[in-house]
């Protein structure tokens, strides 16, 4: 049925204006279960900053949609979340309405989630086309500078040494980009979040994370995740690593969290519904995100980094995508935060006893 996986808060309304049935979005969002929400007048329960009563008289008078955009709605004693709002009249069942909030944070990130897979998808193709062609080139290149540095006087030796500093940096960045065609798709099982998280934090320790202090805020109930672990772990490097370099010589605090959230819900491509409740957060006091680029900081070529590839996020997004995840990024200055959302291992299936 597809009402249970409704990824945004959904509420049956009959003709006197009592909920009749809520979806488990909707339930999240109002702080209540179904049971407790059946029979109550919806007005009771939530709080929309329009003209609701007119709206859904407008509904039943016309027999016809209606979307109301960017309303203050709170339920459950919560703090009011700016949505979208779409009243529907309900085919067959007289004066009946079903009422679809969607929170615009959620549509605000699904758009700029479908936008970036769009660019990335061309951006990485066309240069992915290319790595291959640049490199050779550039090894030749790289070679010829240096055999003439063999012959020159030390003051010429900037020179060629910066042609071959300079060709080393396009080669890693070229071999980056090969790295999302090459990239094989997920060999998932079910394994331990945690561990990819210590393995991640005891390699940034012996290396880049030299400086920085980590923290380790760990719910130890989750159940397994249902990933490729070497991929999943090369997301975490990756984050960690970026936290690191921002932090700068001085130093700074790594912490990395987990937790259980049923909040979230994505639709897969067959139409069915994803939970994604376990939450992987990574987060910094670095200085934060550029403003400029904090919207498009998945997009290829996006660096605030100076010589940044713009590719580690890049790459992090499609690893996750893949999986058929979640990855956000909040960041104001002083707290960035990086949060992975991820399935729960299916169960598998019980051995039968021996007769």
């Amino acid at each position: 049925m597809l009402w249970p996986s409704l990824p945004v808060p959904a509420i049956m309304i009959d003709a006197d204006d009592q909920i009749v049935e809520v979806n488990s979005a909707a339930e999240l969002f109002l702080n209540a279960s179904a049971k407790a929400l059946t029979g109550v007048p919806v007005f009771d329960k939530l709080a929309i900053d329009a003209p609701l009563e007119e709206a859904f008289g407008r509904v039943r008078r016309d027999d016809s949609p209606l979307f109301i955009n960017n309303v203050d709605v709170s339920g459950g004693n919560a703090a009011p979340v700016q949505c979208n709002i779409q009243i529907a009249p309900l085919q067959g069942m007289d004066n009946w309405l079903v009422l679809l909030m969607e929170p615009r944070q959620i549509a605000d990130r699904l758009g700029r989630a479908h936008q970036v897979k769009t660019s990335a998808r061309s951006a990485i193709g066309m240069a992915e086309m290319l790595a291959h062609e640049i490199k050779n080139p550039l090894a030749g290149i790289t070679g010829a500078a240096q055999l003439l540095s063999m012959s020159l006087t030390p003051e010429d030796l900037e020179l060629t040494d910066l042609i071959v500093a300079e060709s080393r940096r396009i080669v890693a960045l070229l071999e980056q980009v090969e790295q999302f065609g090459n990239l094989r798709p997920p060999a998932k099982r079910p394994i331990n979040i945690h561990d990819l998280l210590d393995r991640a934090r005891k390699s940034a320790e012996l290396s880049y994370g030299a400086n920085m202090k980590f923290i380790e805020e760990f719910d130890p109930s989750l159940p397994p995740t249902f990933v490729d672990g070497d991929q999943i772990l090369q997301v975490f490097l990756n984050l960690i690593k970026n936290a690191s370099e921002a932090a700068g010589k001085g130093g700074g605090t790594i912490r990395l969290r987990t937790f259980y959230d049923l909040s979230l819900r994505l639709r897969r491509k067959d139409g069915t519904g994803a939970a994604l409740p376990l939450q992987v957060e990574i987060i910094d006091d670095g200085p934060g995100l550029p403003p400029e680029i904090a919207a498009d900081v998945f997009e290829p070529f996006v660096s605030g980094r100076e010589n940044g590839t713009g590719l580690g996020l890049a790459l992090v997004s499609k690893i996750i995508s893949d999986h058929e995840g979640w990855i956000s990024v909040d960041s104001v200055p002083g707290r960035t935060v990086f949060r992975i959302s991820l399935p729960v291992a299916p169960r598998e299936p019980r051995k039968s006893e021996p007769k």
